[in-house]
Parts: structure tokens; C-alpha cells; sequence
């Protein structure tokens, strides 16, 4: 069929005579207005590439592949190849995105998108902004509200001659994510800086050990590699949660902070703190989120083994970035793992003042890792939007899933912890106070003393476009013994389990605090700490000192006590003058005590019970700390030219008296090479 005039074609047909090929119109000409003919789609561009417009302006450039990867609230471009032209006066046209396993128009997960003479905010439509023959460029813009996720694309056409729709084509899957660059998106956020850092930076670091020795892991994040973004989308559809859901970025962290925990949703990591990691990696080995994502998806939904929460706080930030969420890890130091909901962290003694271990399940973790997203919150009264935490390490159930937030930090600042979700665990977190309790003969208990400053120190996150440690603690609690912080303890306990903790006063002429010079004690060596007393009253006091020395995983839990002074039967007296003077002794621990004992991190708590003579005033502390592990010292050989091999040297001094066995190196560097192990012997 060739084109005769505009809009008009004719026919060849074969001669019955010669039987060759002859233009009928020598005969007789039959004219077919063009816009009678069919409509269909031939092809659809959705210009995909990495380098092309929708990717550069849609900030997705960095992603693996060639795949249409867009953010919600903005608008991209693709070309349609049809059958004829388009012609607006009888053609009709619309697109069509469908996701999950059930999609409906009245829940957002089957988009209708109509064609439009001009684009408004805020609505699914397309416009056709340039026409080339048969084919015509459209603008498609989408809402700001849209569900994130896979969508499957197909045309609809309608001319006279009938309907058609387009094959759905998987190389046209359409991935759509939040947009921070969107102001009308919740999780816009308004810094560019800050989106670099915590939507766009592909590598972090995390903090660990304890307040006074805070140490720091780099952490590939790789939300950009090959595969990682469906992975992302695998987590979300193993959730078995309705994508109808998944436009509310509050649900989706909710659903990503269960979904990374195996307890109860077989999700991405099974955790571990035994010590023991047969049948899979030790948490400590790893050193990213790719492999972990990478193998979850491969291996069909079966829990990667193992980890603890650094990793879990490391595969959230991945997981968040990839899917357009900023975010961040965040380390606590000395954090609360309140387990009643008292939003005190309780200690209880017998009537001799030894540790009833039964009723001690709340613990102060040397430090803990979660995470900060940010967002808008319409759901909570203003002011409580920007930072939330999330924690997707498996300590408490929320609504009977191993889950936890978001919780607005402004809300767990001042107290409010009746405002969703979480924020009482999360509150206990950072700035319960710790509370000593005696049996009484009867068994009551007694509150005997109160430590108000004993978690929640050095909250700490990589600083926005620098590898330097930012801390964050003034976000999470008002500056301790202030009337505000105060005030905020007291407004969060009214609604715990123990509301009148704060009733009576407590009678405190005599403190004690553990204080450590410098850097801390090194691995191999002997720890060495000072327990410093003060008196604030006018008279001489004398103090019976109890201590002893646990081994103990970062976690707070204990492994085993490794020195212990008992002086209850034969107290050694201490006299502590009055006035506010201070006297310090010194405390040892050799090596070897506890040179058989360690655990992950390397960590010690020191526990003290003080009775007053004269006035019968009951304190107690505990001190935790770690003994200092060797650095890794990593120098290049040569010099570094793109595109040939180089070589470094990794080496580091074994600090133990001891000859060290079976050492392994796990060498990582993002964009140069997967994880490889060295064994050194």
C-alpha cells in the first residue's frame, strides 16, 4: 500500500493476465482515508539509557544498567512508533502502569494515564510535546504520591477501526522510587549536600566499641551496583505486604525495618551473638550490603548468615538509599535495652546487695546501631517531621513483628512517647535513667540510688561530605541535667510501666564515677581505671566497695565474670573526707584474667556497689570499656594509573604475647573488586 495524496492510499494488485504487479490506479483508484486504518503501537523508546535525559534529571544515573528508573512527582519523556499518525480528531490514546499481583485503579497500583493539552501538578497525565511521522514524543508526568515499585507499561489505542493495546514488553518496566528533589514528595529534603550524602553516597561508615573509645568501619553501601535495586524491590514484594501501601514512605520503612530481620518474615539477615558462626560469615567480616542483598535474592528469601547491628543498620541505609528514602546509620553509645516498658533501665539486688541475675533482663549495650530517615510526618501534630529512627535489629516486637519506628526524634527529645511508632524503646535507648532497686524482707523493692546519665552518650553519624564523625546527640536528648532533659525523663516515664519511679527523692552526698586515662587499655595488656569518689556533705564519710569484672558482648550481655572483690562479711572501710573532695583508687585488671574470656569487640564491664557507713546511702555504677584492637595499616605499592594493576601492603602488629592462628584479610573496594579473602595462616 503506497501513499497517493495526504491522507490517502492506493493499491497495487497482481495482474490475472501477465501476473505481474500493476497499479490499479490505471483502472480505477480506491481511496482509504488514513485515520479509518487501525491504530496500534509498533515499538515504545522510553530513552532509558544511563546517560540520557530522564536518568540525568531524574538524579538515577548512578544505577546499574540500562532500565527506566524515575522518581515520582517529576515528569520524563519517551517516544511512541505507531502504525500511521496520530490523529487527535478521531485517535485516542492513553498508558497504562500496572503493579503487584493485583492491580486496581482505586488503589493506585493501575495508573490510567490519559493524553492532556497541557500537564498539571500533582496528577498522572501525558502530553504530546513533538511529532515525526508516525511516531510522537510524549511527557509523562506522575504524582508525587505515586506508589513506589515495578510497573508494567502497555498503550492503549482507539481509532474507528477498533481498540488496540500494546504487548507488555519486561525491557519496558518502568522502576519508579521516592524523590527527595520533589517538594511535593514527603521525603523531600531541602539540602543538596545532605541529599548527597544520604540519599546519593554509595559508601559510609559506622561507629562501634564504646564512649570513650569510639572506633569506625567503612561501610559499602553500593545502592548503585548491578542488581542491587531489584533486590531492593525483591525485599519489598517478599514482605507480602499490598503495594498499594508502598506510596506512604512511613509504611515502607516500617516494612523494610521487619523485612531485614529473619525472625518471623524469613527476611534479609539472621542475626547472631553467640560467638559461634558455623554455616555462615562472622558479622565482623563483613564489610557491605551488596553481597548480603545479592545473595538473599539468589538463594529465593533464605536469611543471610549472620549478622548483628551494625549490618542490619548497614543493609537498612542501602536499602532506603536505593529505593529514594535518605537515610543514615546512627551509633549509640551505651544504649538501653529496656524490655517492660518501664523507660528505665532497672537494676535489682537482693537484701545482701547481690544481683538477682532472673529479674536483670533490661541491659546497656557498650553501643548499638540504627537508623535515621528522613521524612514528613502527616500522620503525627507538626513539628515532629525530618529525622525519624528506625531500628531493624530483632530486641522487641511492635504489634507482634520484629520491628521498630519510625520514631520522630523531635518527639523522643522532649518525651512525647505516646506519638507513633516505637518511641518508648526508643526513648529507654538514649535517655532512661538507670535505676538500682534492693529487695526488701517482705519482697518489695526499694529504689536505693539512680544513675541519670548513663545512656545515650556519643550519638554519633558520618558527617555530610566528610568521613569525620558527626555527633548528634542534642538531636536525640536536651543536654543532660538540664531542666528541659529533665522534664522530658519525667513527661516519657508517665507513660511507662513504672509511672512513679520519680515520686520520691533520693539522698545523694556520696557519688562515684569510673573514669580511664587516654586512648583506654590495649589488647594484650593490663586495663587500668580510676573509681573516683566525691563527698558533698559537711562531714567524713566511709565507704564499703563491692566490684567486679564481667566479659561481656556488645550487647550488654554478659559471657562470664572474670574478677570479683567480695567485702560484705569484712568490709575494707574508705575514708572519704568532706566538702566536696575527692579521692581516687586505682584498679587493675591483668591479662591474665581475662586473656581466656574474650568475645566480639572485646569488651569488659566493670560493676560497683557502694554502701555508705553513717548514713547507709546505697550506690552502684557500671563502667563498660574495650581493649584496644591493632589498626590496620594499608600503603599502596607504586603508583596508582587507571586501568593497570597496583599493589598495597596490609599489615598490622599482634599485640598478644601468643602466636595468632587461622588470620584471614577480607580485602573489598567498591568499583575495584567483589570481597576476597586472603588466608595468612
Amino acid at each position: 500500500m503506497k501513499e497517493l495524496d495526504e491522507g490517502y492510499y492506493y493499491y497495487a494488485r497482481r495482474c490475472c493476465i501477465c501476473d505481474k504487479m500493476v497499479d490499479i490506479k490505471m483502472a480505477f483508484l480506491h481511496y482509504i482515508p488514513v485515520s479509518e486504518l487501525l491504530l496500534t503501537v509498533r515499538s515504545i523508546d522510553l530513552m532509558k539509557t544511563k546517560t540520557g535525559l530522564n536518568r540525568l534529571e531524574h538524579h538515577t544515573d548512578r544505577y546499574y544498567g540500562d532500565d527506566l528508573i524515575i522518581r515520582r512527582g517529576n515528569t520524563f519523556m519517551m517516544w511512541l512508533d505507531l502504525s500511521r499518525p496520530y490523529y487527535p480528531n478521531t485517535d485516542r490514546l492513553h498508558l497504562e502502569l500496572k503493579t503487584g499481583s493485583l492491580p486496581t485503579v482505586a488503589k493506585g497500583t493501575h495508573v490510567i494515564i490519559p493524553l492532556v493539552e497541557e500537564l498539571e501538578d500533582d496528577r498522572w497525565e501525558a502530553k504530546i510535546v513533538k511529532r515525526d511521522g508516525n511516531r510522537i514524543k510524549l511527557s509523562v508526568n506522575s504524582q508525587p504520591t505515586a506508589m513506589i515499585g515495578r510497573y508494567q507499561l502497555t498503550v492503549a489505542t482507539h481509532s474507528p477501526k477498533g481498540k488496540a493495546t500494546s504487548t507488555h514488553d519486561p525491557g519496558n518496566d518502568i522502576r519508579m522510587l521516592f524523590n527527595p528533589w520533589c517538594e511535593d514528595d514527603t521525603v523531600y529534603m531541602d539540602d543538596e549536600d545532605e541529599k548527597n550524602e544520604y540519599v546519593l553516597n554509595d559508601v559510609g561508615r559506622l561507629y562501634y566499641g564504646t564512649e570513650n573509645q569510639i572506633g569506625a568501619r567503612t561501610w559499602n553501601y553500593g545502592q548503585f551496583d548491578e542488581g542491587i535495586l531489584d533486590a531492593c524491590l525483591y525485599v519489598l514484594e517478599k514482605s507480602v505486604t499490598p503495594p498499594s501501601g508502598w506510596g506512604d514512605p512511613v509504611n515502607v520503612v516500617r516494612v523494610i525495618s521487619a523485612m531485614i530481620n529473619s525472625p518471623d518474615d524469613c527476611g534479609v539477615v539472621e542475626g547472631n551473638w553467640s560467638g559461634k558462626y558455623v554455616g555462615g560469615t562472622s558479622p565482623t567480616a563483613w564489610s557491605g550490603s551488596v553481597d548480603i542483598l545479592k545473595k538473599y535474592q539468589k538463594d529465593g528469601g533464605i536469611p543471610v548468615r549472620y549478622g548483628q547491628c551494625w549490618v542490619f543498620s548497614g543493609v537498612t541505609t542501602t536499602v532506603l538509599r536505593c529505593l529514594g528514602i535518605p537515610s543514615r546509620s546512627v551509633s549509640n553509645f551505651n544504649s538501653a535495652h529496656d524490655t517492660d516498658v518501664s523507660l528505665t533501665t532497672d537494676v535489682y539486688f537482693n537484701e545482701n546487695l547481690e544481683s538477682i541475675d532472673h529479674l536483670n533482663t533490661d541491659s546497656i549495650w557498650n553501643f548499638h546501631v540504627w537508623n535515621d530517615c528522613w521524612m514528613a510526618r502527616p500522620d503525627l501534630p507538626p513539628g515532629h517531621g525530618g529525622w525519624q529512627a528506625i531500628d531493624s535489629t530483632p530486641q522487641e516486637t511492635s504489634q507482634g513483628t520484629f520491628r521498630c519506628g519510625p520514631a520522630s526524634i523531635t518527639a523522643i527529645r522532649n518525651g512525647q512517647v505516646f506519638l507513633k511508632h516505637d518511641s518508648p524503646f526508643i526513648f529507654a535507648e538514649v535517655n532512661s535513667d538507670k535505676i538500682y532497686w534492693q529487695r526488701n524482707l517482705d519482697g518489695t523493692f526499694t529504689q536505693i540510688h539512680s544513675e541519670k546519665n548513663a545512656v545515650g552518650h556519643c550519638i554519633s553519624t558520618k558527617a555530610v561530605g566528610s568521613d569525620e564523625r558527626n555527633d548528634i546527640t542534642h538531636l536525640y536528648k536536651h543536654p543532660e541535667g538540664t531542666e528541659e532533659e529533665r522534664i522530658a525523663v519525667e513527661t516519657a516515664s508517665r507513660y511507662g510501666s513504672k509511672p512513679d519511679t520519680y515520686s520520691s527523692p533520693i539522698a545523694e552526698d556520696i557519688s562515684i564515677e569510673v573514669t580511664m586515662d587516654g586512648e583506654g587499655p590495649r589488647m594484650g595488656g593490663d586495663a587500668e581505671l580510676n573509681i573516683v569518689m566525691r563527698n558533698a556533705s559537711s562531714l567524713p564519710r566511709t565507704i564499703n566497695l563491692h566490684s567486679q569484672v564481667a566479659v561481656m558482648y556488645y550487647t550488654g550481655v554478659l559471657k562470664a565474670t572474670v574478677k570479683k572483690d567480695e567485702t560484705p562479711s569484712c568490709p575494707v572501710p574508705l575514708s572519704c573526707p568532706p566538702l566536696l573532695t575527692v579521692k581516687t583508687l586505682e584498679w587493675i585488671l591483668q591479662y591474665q584474667h581475662y586473656q581466656d574470656q574474650l568475645v566480639d569487640q572485646a569488651a569488659l564491664m566493670l560493676t560497683l556497689s557502694v554502701r555508705v557507713t553513717e548514713t547507709q546511702q546505697v550506690l552502684a555504677t557500671q563502667f563498660s570499656f574495650r581493649l584496644r584492637t591493632p589498626d590496620l595499616i594499608i600503603k599502596p605499592v607504586g603508583e596508582a594509573v587507571v586501568g593497570k594493576k597496583m599493589a598495597a601492603e596490609i599489615f598490622f602488629t599482634n599485640p598478644l604475647p601468643r602466636t595468632l592462628k587461622g588470620v584471614v584479610f577480607r580485602v573489598e573496594g567498591l568499583g575495584l573488586q567483589s570481597v576476597r579473602q586472603i588466608a595468612v595462616g
